[in-house]
């Protein structure tokens, strides 16, 4: 088993896997020359396949796997995961903004005997609508779920091997790799890093699916839309029969009836908007319930290029050198 596995989603990166395996070879090396390197292709449409073969050619503990189609980052996670048999995974992004070296403080902090150590982002690049908007949901999510979610906290940290294999045991497809890690329980420290810049090329990420993936997350981790949608429809259904009494009452004793048509189909309308929302919000669930009942991979793997250990390339020079 290797000590050491670094493990980076990509899309779209060909202008970063040489300078991202490059500075991974240099930092983990300060630790252990033990390691290997996994880069996970998600789909990309460049040569960012052709140049992850050319890194693994000139250094064979470089490897990777090319999925079929973009399947999305926390997917390609997953699968980098289960293809991992280190003692400590790295999880990291690949465009460089999660520094390598970074990994020897993460390293050390795990070994104060934490079995997972994120990295509190520092001095982050992006726009301050965009962090209030990341400090909004993150606040929701932690109202809905009842979790701790760290909103400094993306994706880059370290594993202990027991973490892996536990992580390794979910077989839903819509995961979070923080949301799961942090559920799972094991004891859990972190680090304060400066934010690095994008070596080259452009996000992949735009709002658009920034949004779809906070939906996922929501409807894997909480049931509580469901349950806030049973008491926004009894609150109606009370004060409906309040107003009702009301207007009885009033009848009854003033001989006061109430006029307003506008007003009426406006209430119509409100509540038929409500009820089209509850229905909405019940059939999310109902999606996702469908999507994993399909029992569909998480993701296809089209090409893997495996990679070996220094041991493995020291006990391969050693059988290749010794005599028939």
């Amino acid at each position: 088993m290797t000590h050491i596995t670094a493990i980076a989603p990509v899309l779209n990166e060909a202008g970063n896997i040489k300078e991202l395996v490059t500075r991974l070879i240099a930092s983990i090396s300060t630790i252990t020359e033990d390691f290997t390197i996994l880069i996970v292709d998600d789909g990309s449409t460049d040569q960012t396949w052709a140049e992850l073969r050319r890194q693994s050619k000139n250094d064979p503990r470089v490897g990777g796997l090319r999925f079929s189609r973009n399947f999305g980052q926390h997917p390609a996670i997953s699968a980098g995961l289960a293809g991992a048999d280190a003692d400590w995974v790295v999880v990291m992004d690949g465009d460089l903004q999660d520094r390598p070296e970074v990994i020897p403080d993460l390293y050390t902090k795990a070994q104060e005997g934490f079995d997972c150590v994120f990295v509190e982002r520092q001095d982050r690049p992006e726009s301050r609508l965009y962090l209030l908007g990341q400090k909004i949901f993150y606040s929701v999510l932690r109202r809905l779920t009842g979790g701790n979610y760290d909103g400094r906290h993306g994706n880059f940290s370290i594993i202990s091997r027991d973490v892996v294999e536990s992580y390794n045991q979910f077989s839903e497809t819509g995961r979070f790799y923080g949301g799961l890690v942090d559920w799972l329980g094991y004891s859990r420290g972190a680090i304060q890093a400066a934010h690095g810049e994008r070596f080259s090329g452009n996000p992949s990420y735009d709002l658009r699916k920034r949004f779809r993936f906070a939906k996922q997350i929501i409807l894997s981790f909480s049931t509580r839309p469901l349950e806030m949608t049973l008491n926004f429809g009894l609150l109606v259904i009370f004060l409906t029969f309040a107003a009702g009494l009301m207007v009885f009452l009033r009848a009854l004793f003033f001989g006061y009836s109430i006029e307003g048509w506008a007003s009426l189909m406006v209430s119509i309308y409100f509540l038929g908007g409500v009820q089209m929302v509850m229905i909405g919000v019940v059939g999310l669930y109902i999606g996702r319930i469908s999507d994993e009942v399909k029992g569909r991979p998480g993701s296809v793997v089209r090409e893997y290029l495996k990679p070996s250990s220094s041991t493995e390339i020291l006990m391969a020079k050693q059988q290749k050198a010794s005599p028939l």
